[in-house]
């Protein structure tokens, strides 16, 4: 009776430590890819500020100073857009 208790409580015991920590894995596993999932398209969000702000710099520069006008222009929107997007992303919007 005690060598029969003692293997079903080892059996118990084994079985329990490994089907607990897969389904913790499970857990944080998901979080983790959807904060990976927020922080990916958070990137996408910056590129595309910073892009059109270099765009709309470079065609208002285009258009008051030709080619060298164009460069600074770029850079000026550019800087703009990524402050805008700080601005956004800091605002605490909920």
């Amino acid at each position: 009776m005690r060598k029969w208790f003692l293997s079903c409580s080892l059996a118990g015991s084994m079985l329990l430590t490994t089907a607990l920590p897969v389904s913790l894995q499970a857990e944080t596993s998901y979080h983790r890819q959807t904060y990976r999932r927020y922080k990916r398209k958070a990137h996408r969000k910056t590129i595309k500020r910073v892009g059109l702000g270099a765009a709309g710099g470079a065609a208002v520069g285009a258009l008051a100073g030709g080619g060298k006008g164009a460069g600074i222009g770029a850079a000026v929107g550019a800087g703009a857009g990524y402050l805008y997007d700080r601005h956004e992303k800091h605002e605490g919007k909920p």
